[in-house]
Order: C-alpha cells, then structure tokens, then sequence
C-alpha cells in the first residue's frame, strides 16, 4: 500500500457518490471568477466575467407617461383647471375655426385618457348638447330676429303682429344671412363652453375631486359633487338599459320605449340618492367640532372680505378705468378668502386618508390650459379682427397662426398624463 491510498486525495470519491459517475449538478456557463473578492462586496453577489449590465433605458422611455393606478392618478382637480382653461380661451373668440379647434383638442384629451367609469361617457351627451344648443340658436334667430342687419335676403316667415307693449319684439319677418351667422358663431361659441366641461367631467374621478376640496367647504362640495354625478350616471343607465332592450329583440326608438326605459332610471336614480344618504349618515356628515366664537367670527369675516375682494378686483380687471387696482384687490382678497377658508377647517372633524398629491404632471395639465387662456387674451387685445370675424359685411373667417398654435398647447395631457388600463379605455 503506497502514500496515496490512505487518506482523502483530490481524485478520490465523495462520501454517497459513485464511483466512474460525472457530477449531476448544472456545469457553469462562465469561467469562475479569479482572485478574492473586493473588500466590502460579498462572493454572491460578484458578477461572472460573462454578464452583462441591465439595459439602458432611453430618454422617451424614462419620460413617458405611467400607468394610471391609485399611486401614480392625476389630480383631478388639474383636469378642471386645464378645461376651464380651454374653456376661458373660447369664450374670447366668435372665430369659428379657432372654435372648432378646441373642440377637437378637447375631444383628441377625452378620447386618450378617459376611462370606462360611468362618468367618463358623459361626453358625449355634452357633444350632442352642444349640437341642441346651436340648432336652438338658430331657430331664435329667425324666428325672434336679430338686431344684426343684413342684407343677403335668404327668405321671408309670415309675420306675427305683437301688441304695442311688445315694441321693439317681432316674431317671424326677413331673415338674412349675416343673422343667421351671427348666430351661429355665438352658438357654437356656447357649445364649446359646454364641450369643455364634458372633458373635465369625463376625465375627473368626482370623488377624488370632493376629497381635495378644503375641509371649509366639504358640506357644499358634497352637493355639488352629487349634482355634477346625476347626469353621467343617468346618462349611464340610459345606454345600460337600451343594450339591455337591444339584446331581447325590444325597440330602443319610439315613444314607448323611451317611457319604458324611463321609469326605471328614475328609479335608480331614488336607489343611489337613498343610497347616499344612508353612507353620508353612516360617515358622520355634517358634524362640527366645538370652535370658540372669537375663531368662527373672525373666519366669517375673512371669507366674506376675501370674496367681496376677489369681486371687486374682477370687475376692476373687466373695467377700462380700474385696472390699475383690480390685480392688486383680486390678490388680497384671494389671500383673505384663503385664511377664512384655513380657519374654518378647524370645524370639521373628519380625516383624509391617502390624500391626493399635486405632482409635476398636474402641474403640466395645469399649466396647459392656463398658458391657452393666458395667448388667448393676449391675442383678443393684440388683434381682435382675426379672433372676432365680421358679419356685416359678411366675409369668410380665416385661420389666425399662432393663436391656433397656442390653443394646440392644450394637446399636452394627451401625452402626459397617466395612460389609463387597456381594458379600461375600449
């Protein structure tokens, strides 16, 4: 027996293993690291000489939009303030090509962030209000007249004679073309007003919105909010019940039908009304934490100073002869309003949880539609002809450059804003 066949040598069999049999485990893919390991880096956790890095990520990649979940939701109240935006900007022009192009804006917004809730269908019942409005215009005009005079006689109603108390009054008589425009530009402007607000309700989750109002005003936010949800809901049960009707092989048209499908949104809208009132007992409403008189006194004067404030710097910017005072007056009364609002949220007793923030893409949708606003006055001041076409003489209204440019900055939540689930937005 030689040196080698006592005691373990490096060709010898493990214990279990046997013996002319290869190892069972995986080979390594990659030479073994060589050379110990850094100081402060344990063994595990070296990379193999053969790895490569995670991939990088683009710039497009790393700024585009998230996905929409509770974490990463917009603000609802950046949404209103983008739509009132736009909204402001159409109520400074008649032109109907600028008109039409916060229309499609607005439209092109709704149409790539809205979700499946039942408020996010409300737009379209206000895109066809918007219609209604127009067409009533119209029918104003000639049947009620205009005081636009015109000349291009287009055709003559029988006339209705009016007593003498109803001077200045006709019903039926000439209607010309200029009226008829005329019309027609302050209906549309109108039905954009209207398009506006759909967007804001088809994009703004209502109840997030009453949880990020100052807790001041939560009482009057609570009706406004059940009155803002009334129509999307109703409007939810309408298209709910005429697929159901469509399924059995029922009229969807008709007076019938629409009798048929009326009653029972009616009832509903009792069940969810009954259903509110019953949660809104449940969780406390209207209960007020005891405040001393000297603190509610004081807040009732700050909110009421700051509103009056805020009316009269209004009116002074709308006024030629006050706008030297009205920014300043606008400010402190807004900053009065304010500390009444903060003082009189001493009284309520309820508590937040998982508030809203307010992050740099809010700010984005924001600042969206304030700077439309902001080019639209400017531009009503710099050249009111192209923003206002003339009726008499009655030209073709024609496509000012860079205010529409400025209204197409109303497109930019469409690709910031968080992108809402696929199976939310078929």
């Amino acid at each position: 027996m030689t040196d080698h066949d006592t005691g373990p040598s490096a060709g010898a069999p493990s214990a279990g293993r046997p013996v002319g049999h290869a190892p069972t485990g995986p080979a390594p893919t990659g030479p073994a690291p060589d050379g110990p390991a850094p100081d402060g880096v344990p063994p595990a956790r070296r990379r193999p000489a053969g790895a490569q890095g995670a991939p990088r990520r683009s710039t497009y990649e790393r700024w585009q939009p998230p996905q929409a979940v509770r974490a990463t939701a917009l603000h609802a109240g950046a949404w209103w303030l983008w739509a009132l935006g736009l909204a402001t900007a159409a109520s400074r022009t008649t032109n109907p090509l600028l008109l039409g192009l916060i229309i499609g804006v607005a439209g092109y917004v709704v149409a790539a962030r809205r979700t499946d809730a039942p408020w996010a269908r409300s737009y379209g019942a206000f895109l066809k209000l918007g219609l209604f409005v127009i067409g009533l215009r119209l029918l104003f005009s000639m049947l009620l007249g205009s005081p636009i005079p015109g000349s291009h006689l287009l055709f003559t109603l029988p006339e209705v004679p009016l007593p003498a108390w109803a001077q200045g009054i006709r019903f039926g008589g000439r209607v010309t073309a200029e009226q008829l425009v005329f019309a027609f530009y302050d209906g549309l402007k109108l039905a954009a007003l209207l398009v506006c607000v759909g967007a804001a309700n088809a994009l703004a989750n209502p109840a997030r919105l009453l949880k990020s109002l100052p807790a001041a005003l939560y009482e009057a936010g609570v009706a406004v909010v059940v009155a803002m949800t009334f129509a999307p809901n109703m409007v939810a049960d309408v298209v709910r019940l005429r697929t159901a009707r469509r399924l059995r092989g029922r009229p969807t048209g008709g007076v019938k039908a629409i009798l048929q499908i009326g009653l029972p949104v009616l009832e509903g809208a009792l069940e969810r009304s009954v259903a509110i009132a019953a949660s809104m007992d449940a969780r406390g409403y209207g209960r007020a934490a005891e405040v001393p008189p000297a603190v509610r006194h004081t807040t009732n004067v700050l909110t009421l100073g700051g509103l009056l404030g805020m009316c009269a710097g209004t009116y002074g910017l709308l006024a030629a002869q006050g706008a030297a005072y009205g920014l300043p007056v606008l400010g402190a009364g807004a900053a009065l309003a304010v500390a009444g609002l903060r003082l009189g949220g001493r009284r309520s007793v309820r508590t937040r949880y998982r508030p809203d923030r307010w992050g740099a893409r809010a700010w984005l949708v924001s600042g969206s539609g304030a700077a439309v606003a902001a080019l639209l006055i400017h531009a009503a001041s710099v050249d009111p002809a192209a923003l206002h076409p003339g009726v008499v003489p009655l030209t073709a209204p024609t496509l000012p450059l860079w205010p529409a440019a400025a209204i197409l900055i109303g497109l930019l939540p469409a690709f910031v804003a968080p992108v809402p689930p696929k199976e939310a937005s078929q």
